[in-house]
């Protein structure tokens, strides 16, 4: 027989997970990429790098530790002078985590902005945040651009920033427009109104219908943004949580009894808040936009729009510079 008779082909092996298409000669496999990147990205693990910012005592770090349902972030230090508890200037401190669900590893790093927010000065205290998403851009940059670069460049780059609204009830303060009209710019901003339990219903509605229209005001474009809707679909689901945002929250790590079932929530005088009953806050929609819907796009925003226009912004600049000294020695030839 000719060496290329179908019935001498040895079939090709089939992996683990992949149907059987014996019979079905139309069948290309063309499906089979899916089980491919699965397999590949369950090798590598993930990673998500998430910035909280606000003022002291909205719950930051118990929210985080809510979120992932472990203690994710740093806990408070006892300090004996009161006033040593409060940094003289914004300090940026991060912690990872490497947490697993199922089989699917996760590189968590949680970056915390201590002493934002909590001087009677607050002028220009967003300056040391915008510097170190920078830096992180930069560190990307600098691997990227190696002879030699990394297989996978380790990723610093911070993908979202929560930023802690307190709960007022009134509207914005200044320090909040200010630093989500120059973030929004670099990072992608995901609004949330911490503690929200001390807003009644009505107030509640009414102070996230008042940030929203600040923010469309002030010209804020806050995650998930307009432009970046692919299509129709897109757009709707994202619609929807625009509509919600910002997100009224409540943080808690202690466990209730409630109706026989063990439950995260707040207990008051007059009942138990369950965090994760949408009926009692919205923190149940902010963890799946984080993780369950919205986590890889968060990243692939950071990747090709916030670290694209860093990256292009640098890249000119260098030119430009190179520019400048190749123009200067020309220059100096001519006179000699």
């Amino acid at each position: 027989r000719p060496f290329w008779c179908v019935s001498e082909i040895a079939p090709t092996p089939q992996g683990k997970g992949e149907k059987s298409h014996g019979g079905d000669f139309s069948y290309v496999g063309i499906d089979a990429i899916l089980e491919q990147m699965r397999r590949k990205a369950m090798k590598q693990g993930f990673e998500l790098n998430l910035m909280v910012v606000g003022q002291s005592g909205l719950g930051k770090s118990t929210l985080m530790n809510t979120l992932f349902k472990s203690k994710v972030s740093r806990n408070k230090s006892v300090q004996s002078n009161p006033e040593e508890r409060i940094p003289k200037t914004v300090e940026i401190k991060s912690i990872s985590h490497d947490i697993e669900e199922k089989g699917v590893r996760m590189k968590l790093t949680v970056i915390d902005t201590p002493g934002f927010g909590d001087q009677i000065n607050n002028e220009n205290c967003w300056q040391p945040i915008m510097k170190f998403i920078n830096d992180q851009y930069e560190a990307y940059l600098q691997e990227e651009i190696n002879i030699n670069r990394k297989k996978r460049i380790p990723d610093s780059r911070v993908h979202c920033c929560i930023y802690f609204i307190p709960p007022t009830g009134h509207c914005l303060r200044p320090l909040d427009v200010e630093f989500m009209r120059r973030l929004s710019k670099v990072v992608n901003i995901v609004p949330v109104i911490a503690k929200a339990d001390t807003l009644t219903l009505e107030e509640r509605d009414s102070f996230k219908q008042t940030i929203r229209e600040e923010l469309r005001a002030n010209g804020i474009d806050v995650y998930p943004q307009k432009e970046f809707d692919e299509d129709a679909e897109d757009r709707m689901i994202n619609d929807k949580i625009r509509e919600m945002i910002p997100f009224a929250v409540v943080g808690s790590d202690q466990e209730y009894q409630v109706n026989g079932k063990r439950l995260l929530g707040r207990k008051t005088k007059w009942g138990t808040i369950e965090v994760e009953n949408i009926a009692h806050c919205e923190f149940a929609y902010l963890r799946d936009l984080l993780i369950r819907t919205h986590m890889q796009n968060i990243k692939d925003i950071t990747g090709s729009i916030h670290y694209e226009t860093y990256r292009v912004r640098r890249l000119n600049e260098s030119n430009g510079h190179a520019n400048g000294v190749a123009a200067q020695h020309e220059a100096l030839s001519h006179e000699m």
